[in-house]
């Protein structure tokens, strides 16, 4: 029987006494001795006693047989050259050489350094016992590897059904994405044919127009030549029908001007909706295939996945559908990116769209700009303090002499306050879902003074332009110009502008006929 884990033991060590111990070679010096003529042992530990080295060592091998062959090799060469373990015993007199054997029960049951060790750090074992304990292990392991298979396929037939879930899924998406675009698509031709019956209105109601302009001037031009034909018409009365014809005739020039001008902006607009329509429509499309795209991508990541789980070592049909799979997905990913690059160029053209819907919104404000504000579309000063509150405020604090510059003071010293960027009462909220919203802070020290000072009233109208000052221009904090809707009190479109503008050229020629 062997000492297991597989041990050697070293003896007569050479020794020398220092300070009253003794000394000899230490253990690494040992096993790299060893390790050197390839006995590859893991470690080697001297053993000590009161008197200090003992002059033996254990060496330790692997636990595995390559352990043992190399302690059965290690005992051989030491037997070889007559310094075994029955050389050491029977020989009274001991060369200067160093002995060793394999552990065996003889050692394990010594007394003294070398037994006290071996209990301590192994038991007996036969060869046959430990073959015995590791066919138990193979058999284990064997038993282990077959239920990680099991669970293996098991987890590989839930991948199917999760694929096949997923495939279903993409064909229900695919439906009712089909079924959205036939709707939007019908909503889209609906859109077309209002705008299509608009212009048509504009166009018949321009040509009622001139159709007017031109019988008025057929009526002058006849009135003309029957002045002429009246020899008792006074020569006053002619300049004052020729003055009449000359304006008239600059009227229907200006008139016709304008009506260039409003045709040219209403096409102008119609062309921009139609473009940024179409650019929509594009984008739509584009965003669609994109998806499809994507789900398409996901199925084949999902077939692949499924096929590397179900591949064999020798199935090369599957290997070679595995590459074509692999090779159709390098080619969506491809496309994919392909379809990025284009939807990137698409979005900034629909950007350019919108920057010149909003050139034409400005030229509007820029139009509306000296219309009275009790016009239907007008232009709001986004930001500006509203004064009546602050006359009202004045009134019940000063006199009716201090009132209005005590009121003007005051309305002027606020719009400071708008304006000063250092000053924002405002907090952030956040809500269950993660979504941020900026609300007035009720709680700043200059709201809660105005209030409390000058009333509701002045609260409410510095309230409201605080909060079109940070809607409109929180950085610059200036007063903002608007295009305004003030029947309904918001910020009207740029259809309704144009519109407005077409009704007050309908009132302005009315007045002048």
């Amino acid at each position: 029987m062997f000492v297991h884990p597989w041990k050697g033991i070293i003896a007569n060590i050479p020794t020398s006494v220092q300070d009253g111990k003794h000394i000899g070679e230490s253990g690494r010096n040992l096993r790299e001795d060893l390790t050197e003529k390839g006995f590859n042992p893991l470690r080697v530990h001297p053993l000590w006693n009161r008197h200090g080295h003992s002059g033996f060592a254990i060496v330790e091998f692997k636990k595995e047989w390559d352990g043992f062959n190399n302690a059965i090799m290690f005992e051989k060469s030491f037997e070889v050259e007559h310094c075994g373990k029955k050389d050491y015993y029977s020989s009274r007199r001991k060369r200067d050489k160093l002995y060793a054997w394999v552990a065996r029960e003889d050692d394990f049951h010594s007394r003294g350094l070398i037994g006290d060790y071996l209990h301590r750090n192994g038991d007996l074992k036969t060869v046959s016992s430990k073959e015995a304990e590791d066919q138990r292990k193979t058999s284990k392991l064997v038993t282990s590897l077959s239920n990680t298979l099991e669970t293996k396929n098991l987890r590989l037939k839930e991948m199917k059904n999760k694929y096949n879930e997923a495939s279903q899924s993409i064909s229900t998406l695919m439906e009712q994405k089909d079924e959205m675009i036939k709707a939007y698509n019908e909503e889209s031709k609906k859109m077309q044919q209002n705008a299509h019956d608009h212009f048509k209105k504009i166009s018949l109601e321009h040509e009622r127009i001139a159709q007017h302009f031109c019988d008025q001037k057929r009526e002058f031009e006849q009135r003309e030549k029957e002045l002429f034909q009246r020899e008792a018409q006074n020569e006053a009365e002619t300049r004052k029908l020729q003055h009449e014809k000359m304006m008239n005739e600059r009227a229907v020039f200006d008139q016709k001007k304008a009506d260039e001008n409003m045709l040219r902006l209403a096409e102008e607009q119609k062309r921009e909706k139609e473009k940024l329509h179409r650019k929509i429509i594009e984008l739509e499309k584009q965003l669609d295939t994109k998806q499809a795209l994507e789900l398409e991508i996901q199925g084949l990541k999902g077939a692949l996945q499924v096929m590397q789980h179900m591949e064999g070592d020798g199935d090369m049909e599957m290997k070679r559908k595995m590459e074509g799979i692999q090779e159709e997905l390098k080619e969506k990913e491809e496309e994919l990116d392909d379809m990025e690059e284009l939807n990137q160029t698409l979005i900034i053209n629909e950007r350019k769209s919108n920057d010149e819907l909003q050139d034409a919104r400005k030229e509007l404000i820029t139009a509306f700009k000296d219309v009275s504000t009790r016009a239907y579309i007008g232009v709001k000063r986004m930001g500006e303090l509203d004064s009546k509150p602050f006359q009202t405020a004045a009134k019940g604090k000063y006199s009716a002499v201090e009132a209005d510059e005590k009121s003007a003071e005051l309305c002027s010293l606020w719009q400071e306050y708008l304006r000063d960027p250092g000053w924002h009462p405002f907090k952030v909220l956040t809500d269950k879902e993660g979504n941020s919203k900026e609300i007035l802070d009720e709680k700043d020290e200059k709201l809660i003074a105005v209030k409390t000072e000058f009333g509701d009233e002045v609260y409410t109208a510095v309230t409201t332009a605080l909060a079109q000052m940070n809607e409109y221009n929180p950085s610059g904090r200036y007063i903002v110009p608007e295009l305004w809707n003030f029947n309904e009190g918001r910020k009207a479109t740029l259809t309704e502008g144009v519109q407005h503008l077409l009704k007050q050229w309908k009132q302005h020629r009315r007045r002048r006929h």
